[in-house]
Parts: C-alpha cells; structure tokens; sequence
C-alpha cells in the first residue's frame, strides 16, 4: 500500500503530460447506415443495425480497433499498475463458502485467495478430513471453465454438476461419484437456466434447448427457442433422454422435491411468477396436479410438509408476501396465514428443527425472525449490523446449521448455528487486509422526482470533508424485483482505501419494498428508476458529498441500461460513467439471446403503440443527440455474452463517440472469453478492477490517498 500512494503521488505530477486531459480520441470509422424500422407510424433510424452481426468481419476489425484504442489510453494512465497490483494484494484473501450437507457427507468451497476458481471440497461429517471433490482450475488452464450448479441424491452418493466455459450461461452436466471422486461417462449439453432434481440415484431430470442450427451463426449467442424438461438415465446417452415437457416459447421450467422425499413439484414460470404442480414422488408415472396456474406477478415456493399440509411461501394477496399452508386434499387449495404479511418484505424461509426462520428486508438490509409450526414469534437471529444474510440453511431434522452475513464493510463471515440452543458462533471470519475501522455506512433518504422517498447507502471514511471533494461511485440496478443490499466487494474496499466514497440507491423496480416498489418501476413506469437514480445522485451533490466533477455513474445488466439512461437523460450530471453489459438498445433486446424473457418488466416495441412510445423516450441507444457534451464513458462487455448480447454495447458506444461535441472520451471495453458476469477468473476480475479505476483516477481527476 506504501508503494500505491508512492506512485499515486509521483504519477499526479505527470500524468499531463503522459495523456492530455483534453485531448480528443481519434475513434475507429463506424460506418452510419440507412436502415430503418417503423413502429406504429414512427420510423426510427439504426444506424449501426451492422454491428449485430457480431462474427462479421466489419464487425470484428471495428470491435479490434475499439479494444485497441482502449487499451492504448488506459495502459498509458500511470495509476493503472499500482492500482492493479495492490488490488491483487487485497483480493489474496482465502474465502470459504458456508458448509451444508447431504446425507454424511458435508461440501464447502474455498479459495486460497487467488485461484482464479473456487474448489468445491467434500468430508466425512462435519469434521472429517477435507478433500478435493472438484477443481475448476484444472479443467482450463487460463480458469475460465467454472462450476455452475450442482446437485446431489438423497444420500449424497453422487453429484450432477454442470460447468460453463467462458462465462457462457449454456452448460454442460456431468455425473460425480462422491466417495470416489471419479467421474461417470454422462455428459448432457445445450443446457441452460437449469437445475437437476435426482429420482433416487438412477436418473434426474434437468431443462435444455434444442442445438442452434448449424450455419446459424453464432451458436454461444443464438436467440432460445423453447425450454424443454428431459429425465436422463445416468449411463444412457444424451440422445436417449426422454422429453417430459415442452414449455412455451416465453417461458421457463424447474422441478423440485420435499427434504422427505413424498413429494415432486413441477414449475412452469414467467416473468415474477410460476405455476405450481405436484405428483407424489412413489408414483412416478401418475399424473401431475395443478395447484396454482401460472400467474406472472404470483410466487409459490414450497418450504416443507407435514404429510398432506403443504407450506408456502408466496405473494398471493401479500404484495410484501407471507407463509402459508395448504391441505393437499383441499380442492380449493386454500391458503392458510402462518406469519401473515408484515411491513417489511418477506425474502425467504428455511424449516429447520420445526422452526421456521424468515428473512425479511428493511429498508434493505436483512433481518431473521423465528417462528414455531404456529406461526407464534419465538425472537431473532442477532446479526452483526446493517447487512446481509443471516438465514440458516439445512434439513429439517439438523442441530446445525451454517449462514453468512456481510456488509460494505464487513467481509463475508461464515456463522455456525445450533437450532437447538438458538446460539450463534463464527465458524470462518475472512482474513482480509483491509481495515474497516476508518469508514461508516449511512442510509440516506432523497425523494425522486414523484415525492417518492428513495434510500440510499453511502460508505465513506468517517472524517470525510463535506465540500464536494470525494470522488464517488453511485451504483444502481433498479428491476425485475431484484433486491440490491449491502455486501462486501473488495473492489469497494479498495475504492475506499482509494479516498472514495461508494453509494448504492435503493431505486423502484428492485424487491426491496415488496410488488409496489417493483411495479412502480417497470413497463410504463421504468422511467421512475431513472428519476430516483437522478435523485440520489443530486441529493449526493446537495449534501457536498461529492459534486458533478467527481461523481462517477456505474451499473450492469439492468444496471447499465440504468446508466445509459442516466447519461443521455441527464449527460451534465456526471463527472464519469461505467455502464456494464447493458441493455441499451430497448427497442430490440427481444430479438436476442433471452430477451424476449424480459418483455414482463420492459414491455415490446412490437407488441403495442404505447409501449413502443414509453421504450423510445428513455432507450439510450436511440436517445444518443448529436452534438451533446456527455461524460467521460467506459463501455463495457464481453464477448462471450449470451444473457444481453453484446452489440447492444457496441451499438451504443459508436453512437456516443458520433454525437460527443466535447473531447471526453467514450471507450469500448470487450473482455474476451468471458461473459455476463458469472465464472470470471480472478485475473480477468483484476485487470477489470485496474482498467475502471485507472480510467475513474484520471476522469475525475484525483489523486488517490491510502
């Protein structure tokens, strides 16, 4: 760290005259072209409609030129190498995941600190001696092959697990003997948004698409067809895998079991909500029952039975959602309270020792309260402070359990809980270099642009000057009734021991206040989002956190659309923006990948003129004006992006380079081999970690203290 500020100190002397402030970028030719669509009596011009062909060779030498022009002005930025070689200090941290069980045999993961994966690890109880089940690792050399889900029989024998390559969402699954560590023949691919649920140890079902044509192009990037469930019979090929059920073309499919092994659940789901039918699990070829018809804005999620009695955890009539039962028998299928609706929001329920622990959020951060088979209050899980987790997960039957809690601050802590005596213990504190002792988190209230009182986190050093001085991120998600709550990132970490200030704005669209909060933010009211995001980035200034000069705008998936919008909406505002694998272009998304999935919280440019005209007025890709002065911009995607396809990126990064008046830079970073977000490799993680605030140092302009 001493190094760090030494070259932090040397470099703000220099850096001038390595790369001009204000020198304007010399962007690769983009090619503007005629096409054209019209919806609804609006002909809207798409002027890069080329760069959708992501192989093709203009596409590719354009998206070359981009990445080299990147990497030309942030390799030039002094700051980078300190940045990224303490940021490599302080990720090297062994991280160990809360163990859990099947049957005697308990799994944790762990990593030494910089692997670039996880290794999952297997004993015999819970204090065998640990061994090595899986090792990422040693399926790529470069780590970008990664575990992407498992599943384990009844008694723990054998694990399905599924890897991904790339950082691809299709997975590939595979068959693990437990006590051998040997790996069976199976092989099942083309999987993707899938769980495996085990009959016994002869077979599970699991949900795949049909291959991409060959000659249809991309193959990692093709649009999906339809979702289909097959049962595999382990030893048996992929190709004799009996296909259960075809769902339709806009939704998905999921299967699960009871801890007691009496009952099979099956899900159709779409948008927020699924369908709930069941079967008993002895009869495996008798017919499913429907319960609950699928509804988009209603959840069912079984949490255990006794014999016919039936837990739910659901949303039905309780926006903030509530626990209930059911009597198998019951035509009606009427819901009964167990813990009835409260005013703070019900996210998720564990039955363990004939207790039921509840999560709830308020205000955002986590709360655990308990409750007997009645419904009657028997207290808390005292968690450490304002955070997240806390909910202990395991079988009915188990004395104990494990959970983890963390927040900004506090690096994610694995707890040991005994359901008998209520008590908990720390079992795995992180040891991290990074002292938390200097910074506070406050949650700060704004109101948008309606009157809406909008939260906000702002994580700071505790002798911060309150005269706009602090460079900060303000990082936003806002949909899909996703909750954003308070986590430790050592990235954050390092933007703090940087001199930073990090906020997160608690904006409409997310979960965390229920169906409203969410409602409020999607379909015709996603422009709420924008406004609050614009209202906690004001409200930051206002209060002489930060100021326009030295406020940076971040956010990805959601998020970056977030962030496109907040720019071209509000491009004066900001000081810097980071918008990451976003959806930009609203009026397309559902022609690729699994955009047509999100049509339930966006709406469709095809599908009605007022959705088409509520799309059109915030879509940043067709919101980009000419001659508009916009912030300093890092455009980042992947090329392995099979969740938002990557030429949403590219499409609006060219338009930005085309319209800016002024000489800030807008950049295009694509990652390659990597993808959304998930199973990246701890390297690919530093160097983006270096790259954005290398890019932040310069664009805001300071001089970080550490």
């Amino acid at each position: 760290m001493r190094r760090l500020l030494f070259l932090f100190a040397a470099a703000a002397v220099t850096v001038s005259a390595a790369l001009p402030a204000l020198a304007k970028l010399a962007y690769p030719d983009a090619p503007r072209g005629a096409v054209s669509d019209t919806y609804f009596g609006t002909t809207v011009p798409d002027p890069y409609r080329w760069m959708e062909d992501v192989d093709a060779p203009q596409t590719t030498a354009w998206v070359k030129a981009e990445g080299d022009l990147t990497r030309q002005y942030l390799d030039a930025i002094p700051q980078r190498t300190a940045i990224r070689d303490d940021y490599r200090k302080l990720l090297d941290y062994e991280k160990v995941g809360a163990p859990f069980h099947q049957g005697p045999w308990w799994f944790f993961t762990r990593n030494t600190g910089l692997q670039n994966q996880s290794v999952l690890f297997v004993r015999r109880g819970e204090h065998g001696t640990p061994r090595v089940l899986l090792d990422p690792n040693r399926l790529a050399a470069d780590g970008t092959v990664a575990l992407a889900g498992s599943s384990f029989t009844h008694d723990g024998t054998l694990m399905a697990y599924a890897t991904q390559s790339s950082g691809s969402d299709w997975q590939t699954w595979h068959v693990k003997d437990v006590a051998t560590g040997t790996d069976r023949a199976d092989a099942l691919q083309w999987s993707k948004f899938s769980g495996a649920l085990w009959t016994g140890d002869s077979g599970f079902y699991y949900e795949a698409y049909d291959p991409p044509q060959a000659g249809a192009g991309n193959a990692t990037l093709s649009a999906l067809g339809a979702q289909k469930m097959y049962y595999h019979r382990l030893g048996t090929p992929q190709s004799a895998d009996r296909l259960v059920y075809t769902a339709p073309n806009d939704q998905f499919m999921a299967a699960g079991r009871t801890e007691d092994q009496r009952y099979d659940f099956f899900y159709l789901s779409k948008g927020d909500g699924n369908s709930l039918s069941w079967k008993r699990t002895a009869e495996p070829e008798s017919a499913l029952r429907l319960v609950f018809a699928l509804d988009p804005n209603v959840q069912y999620s079984p949490v255990g039975d006794d014999g016919t009695r039936l837990y739910i955890q659901t949303n039905l009539h309780a926006q903030r959602g509530r626990l209930t039962w059911l009597d198998l028998n019951d035509p009606t299928h009427r819901l009964h309270d167990i813990v009835p609706q409260s005013a703070d929001t019900m996210e998720g329920v564990s039955l363990l020792g004939n207790r039921f622990y509840v999560a709830y959020l308020h205000d955002a951060h986590s709360l655990v309260r308990v409750f007997d088979l009645k419904g009657r209050a028997l207290g808390t899980i005292a968690l450490p402070g304002i955070g997240s987790g806390g909910l202990p997960g395991g079988h009915r039957d188990d004395r104990i359990a494990y959970y983890s809690f963390t927040s900004y601050t506090y690096p994610p802590t694995i707890y040991r809980f005994n359901t008998v005596t209520g008590k908990s213990s720390v079992a795995i504190a992180p040891k991290v270099a990074f002292d938390s002792t200097p910074y506070v988190t406050e949650q700060l209230f704004t109101t948008s642009k309606d009157g809406t009182r909008i939260p906000v986190f702002v994580v700071h050093r505790k002798n911060m000057p309150l005269n706009g001085s602090t460079p900060t991120i303000l990082y936003g998600y806002g949909g899909f009734d996703i909750s954003i709550t308070p986590a430790f990132s050592s990235s954050v970490a390092m933007w703090l021991q940087m001199g930073g200030a990090y906020a997160v704005a608690t904006l409409r669209g997310g979960g965390e206040y229920g169906d409203a909060w969410h409602d409020a933010g999607r379909l015709a009211n996603k422009q709420h989002v924008f406004d609050d995001f614009i209202a906690a980035a004001q409200m930051l200034i206002d209060k002489k956190i930060t100021s326009t000069p030295k406020l940076a705008a971040n956010g990805g998936s959601n998020g970056g659309l977030l962030v496109g919008a907040a720019i071209t909406e509000r491009p004066d505002l900001w000081g810097a923006a980071i918008p990451e694998v976003g959806v930009l272009d609203m009026l397309r998304f559902q022609k690729f990948t699994v955009g047509k999935a999100w049509v339930t919280d966006y709406g469709s440019s095809e599908a009605s003129a007022d959705q088409f005209k509520y799309l059109f007025a915030y879509s940043p890709y067709q919101n980009v004006k000419d001659g508009t002065a916009y912030p300093p911009t890092l455009v980042m995607t992947s090329d392995h992006d099979d969740r938002v396809f990557p030429a949403h990126s590219f499409k609006f990064a060219a338009a930005l380079q085309h319209a800016q008046s002024g000489d800030a830079p807008v950049l295009l970073r694509v990652e390659s081999k990597a993808g959304h977000g998930a199973g990246r490799p701890t390297e690919k993680i530093i160097d983006d970690v270096a790259d954005r605030y290398a890019f932040l140092v310069k664009n805001l302009n300071f001089s970080p203290t550490l």
